[in-house]
């Protein structure tokens, strides 16, 4: 009970000067409010920057530079990694061609075969994937200029020179999709490994058995010039390339523009924290200061309170309680003025933005956390005058009546 007339008395004497506490209020959403704002600034221009760099899968891809001689061992090796996302084998880039043809047009598209299969970052997630060896995944352009959609055959076909004779063949692809436009800006197909393979092998004159291809036979352990590798994210991809480096892979990669993101996010955080603590600091002080104040003020009125049986503990949740009320009042202010400040910012630069994008952005646990710290900036700050209202003695009151 008696806690609870302490809280009491301190909401009331809290209300009643108003001017006061409204000044304290004030001071703290005056340092409070710039700090969220220039937060929102950092959050949403960098994150908007790396949530890019993130999002783009063609910076997690890691290339290598020249032409090796990868085997299957090789493959299964680097897949088990935990940094590794997705690896498929390319053959040689002259062998990766197709024609193709199409009933709804009277041209010939020489697209590209890029080598596929599940958990390629270039095509979407619930999208189709060519699983099959005569399925394909058009690229936008392709599919354009075959005027084709899904569930559509296209006809595909290679040529050789083989024993003096030109040969041609062909085989019908099912369209299993239409790749997006961000996935591979040429005439591409994304098709299965063995589809890949089998054009190869044909090109240089071996049998392919799987689709009566006649040739050479040819049991030699296949090995491949080169690959596709995606790191699992941005932030795997130096420690990959590092390991590939290792091992005599040389690649090439875009480490150094997430690194550049990275270390102004890391320079821009330093600053802001720095700016907010010494805020922090700066306000706890000055609200230290002027509960201090406040208590000798009303050392009357607490030593009277003393005298009439409330205890120390009960004393000292006087200044804690108004402290709490100008942290609570001062950040909702100072949220209030975030907000404002971030839809004039974000409004002003709207133009200039994509659809969706923010300069100024904050997260729910942004808010959070910076309420987190005032209640205990503010409880610190008042733990000073806590202290110094706990010495109070019951007959101050007394010599001053």
């Amino acid at each position: 009970m008696r806690l609870f007339k302490t809280l009491r008395l301190a909401s009331r004497d809290y209300g009643h000067e108003w001017q006061m506490s409204a000044c304290f209020v004030l001071a703290l959403a005056a340092v409070l409010g710039p700090m969220l704002v220039l937060f929102g600034l950092k959050f949403g221009i960098v994150g908007g920057m790396l949530d890019q760099l993130i999002e783009n899968p063609e910076n997690r891809e890691i290339r290598p530079v020249s032409s090796g001689r990868f085997d299957t061992e090789w493959f299964a090796a680097i897949r088990l990694r935990d940094d590794v996302a997705f690896l498929v084998p390319r053959t040689r880039s002259i062998a990766a061609t197709v024609e193709l043809n199409s009933d709804k047009v009277g041209r010939i598209v020489r697209a590209e075969l890029i080598p596929s299969g599940i958990g390629d970052p270039l095509l979407p997630d619930d999208g189709p994937i060519p699983t099959g060896a005569t399925q394909v995944v058009l690229s936008q352009q392709a599919a354009s200029k075959l005027n084709v959609v899904a569930g559509d055959t296209v006809d595909g076909s290679v040529t050789r020179r083989f024993r003096g004779k030109r040969e041609r063949v062909h085989l019908a692809l099912t369209v299993a999709a239409v790749a997006p436009a961000s996935a591979f800006a040429r005439d591409g197909a994304f098709v299965d490994v063995r589809l890949v393979e089998a054009f190869e092998d044909y090109r240089d004159g071996r049998a392919v058995s799987a689709f009566g291809w006649e040739g050479t036979i040819n049991d030699d352990p296949r090995s491949y010039p080169g690959f596709r590798l995606y790191a699992h994210s941005i932030y795997d991809v130096a420690a990959l390339s590092r390991h590939l480096g290792e091992i005599g892979v040389d690649v090439r990669n875009r480490a150094a523009d997430i690194e550049l993101v990275m270390r102004m996010d890391r320079n821009l955080s330093a600053i802001y924290w720095a700016i907010a603590i010494i805020g922090l600091v700066g306000f706890s002080l000055s609200l230290g200061a002027s509960l201090w104040a406040n208590v000798d003020r009303k050392r009357k009125d607490l030593s009277v309170l003393r005298l009439v049986g409330f205890r120390t503990g009960d004393i000292m949740w006087f200044p804690v309680t108004q402290a709490l009320y100008t942290a609570v009042l001062g950040w909702l202010l100072a949220t209030a003025i975030y907000f404002a400040a971030a839809y004039a910012i974000n409004d002003m630069l709207a133009e200039q933005l994509a659809a969706g994008q923010q300069v100024c952005k904050l997260l729910p646990q942004h808010f959070v956390l910076a309420l987190t710290l005032t209640v205990g900036a503010a409880v610190i700050a008042a733990a000073l005058a806590g202290w110094r209202s706990a010495r109070i003695e019951p007959s101050d009151g007394l010599r001053e009546l």
